[in-house]
């Protein structure tokens, strides 16, 4: 029964599709939530045997549980959170403007990232256009000092109905000035696609930001693009996707892998000891989109990670894989996402290994690059002129006999985004038909 009950609420968590309200939860269900979440941990936690010691009524909830009980000297990724935001993110819903800023390398802030959907995308607003001022005030200013405590009052709280007043320098030079209101909007996961006519052959580009329920259907659509252009390689651009949904990362990988390699290991999960039963391999799957990519570049920077490095170490036996960028987050780790039955809290323990078909995926520092190549946010996605595309395509087209023009390296400094939880996330559920 208990293992009936927990599949359950994996399954709640994952399948719900409507916009839900956060509820505030009291005392008793505060409780209840620590004792549900001590259970857990003892039973499905990885690392249960490195878990300190603790007194559960010491603590007054589950957020300060973990922080007690959670194997700090590796785990960096197990959360709590409330079950109406959790579900909003993998519906992609989400409240704001839609952007994301950083630092260029004269520390200008611009727009790292847009959405589609988001209130300043009619606005023309895209990737590269430096924001010389917020409310007044030169953000960039604040990131360059690491000062993201004033950042975020600037820029006000991740409500609907909050306005900000921009004032963009655009790529021609001139400046322009924008208020905007937060709304809320459906996502979009995949940034860009394209296909690119290289020496090499025809290459298809994909910009993809996050594994989330929308995504399959973005995908199917730049893939059939990809087929009916004829597309051999691919460049597949992470640079800023964090994770998400196991399946989907099914779904993405059978793509590149083609139908030839259909039914071998893509990745198998490994539980603690505990738990061997729940030990599996996730095939790669035949669809009707299947590239057969011969090679595939991906760009990778530090904020890549989780399901992005699954597909980058599951692939490797299969395709010709070399990355490009900085060093990936470094998380061959997942999670089952449990609620309790009243739907107040989300608990994500880690709870299993992730390894490729060759057993390799102990890549906890992360995936170095082939290439170091810096983040060029001056640039749209898709603009060959963009250092890290630009030297994908140098790799592609020259067999890796010629480097790209050699850049001074810097990490691109971003504004905190999406909450800690929502980043390097990998969520599986077993019970999922895909």
């Amino acid at each position: 029964m208990k293992r009936y009950l927990i599949y359950t609420m994996a399954v709640l968590v994952i399948a719900v599709t409507a916009c839900k309200k956060k509820v505030e939860p009291d005392d008793t269900e505060a409780k209840r939530g620590r004792d549900i979440l001590y259970g857990l941990m003892g039973e499905w936690y990885f690392w249960y045997k490195n878990m300190p010691q603790v007194t559960v009524g010491d603590y007054k909830d589950a957020y300060e549980l973990l922080e007690a009980m959670r194997y700090k000297p590796v785990d960096r990724w197990s959360f709590v959170t409330d079950y109406a935001s959790f579900t909003s993110y993998y519906e992609g819903r989400f409240a704001g403007h839609g952007i994301r800023i950083g630092l260029d390398d004269q520390n200008k802030a611009r727009i790292a990232m847009i959405y589609r959907n988001s209130p300043l995308y009619p606005q023309q607003v895209r990737r590269g256009w430096v924001v010389k001022s917020v409310n007044g005030v030169d953000v960039g200013a604040l990131l360059a000092a690491g000062n993201f405590e004033a950042y975020n009052t600037v820029m006000g709280p991740r409500q609907i109905g909050v306005t900000n007043t921009f004032v963009f320098t655009k790529p021609d030079g001139t400046d322009v000035q924008i208020s905007s209101t937060k709304a809320e909007f459906q996502v979009n996961s995949v940034l860009d696609y394209d296909t690119l006519n290289l020496t090499s052959g025809k290459t298809g580009y994909l910009a993809f930001e996050a594994f989330i329920e929308p995504s399959p259907a973005e995908l199917r659509q730049a893939f059939a693009f990809f087929l009916q252009e004829g597309v051999q390689d691919l460049i597949l651009d992470l640079r800023y996707n964090s994770g998400g949904m196991l399946t989907v990362a099914d779904t993405l990988a059978s793509y590149i892998a083609g139908n030839d390699n259909a039914g071998s290991i893509f990745i198998r999960s490994v539980h603690n000891d505990k738990k061997t039963a729940e030990n599996r391999s996730d095939l790669l799957l035949t669809t009707g989109y299947s590239l057969d990519a011969r090679k595939m570049v991906v760009l990778t920077t530090r904020e890549t990670a989780s399901a992005s490095e699954n597909i980058i170490n599951g692939l490797i036996p299969y395709t010709g894989v070399k990355t490009i960028g900085d060093t990936t987050g470094g998380k061959p780790v997942g999670m089952y996402a449990f609620s309790d039955l009243k739907k107040v809290f989300v608990f994500a323990p880690i709870t299993f290994q992730l390894v490729n078909a060759d057993g390799n995926g102990d890549y906890f520092n992360g995936i170095i690059p082939h290439q170091y190549v810096p983040d060029d946010i001056t640039r749209d996605f898709g603009d060959r002129q963009e250092l890290m595309l630009k030297a994908a395509i140098t790799y592609l087209e020259t067999g890796g006999t010629k480097t790209a023009q050699q850049e001074p390296y810097r990490k691109t400094v971003l504004e905190p985004g999406r909450p800690e939880w929502q980043k390097n996330l990998f969520i599986y559920n077993p019970d999922n038909n895909r």
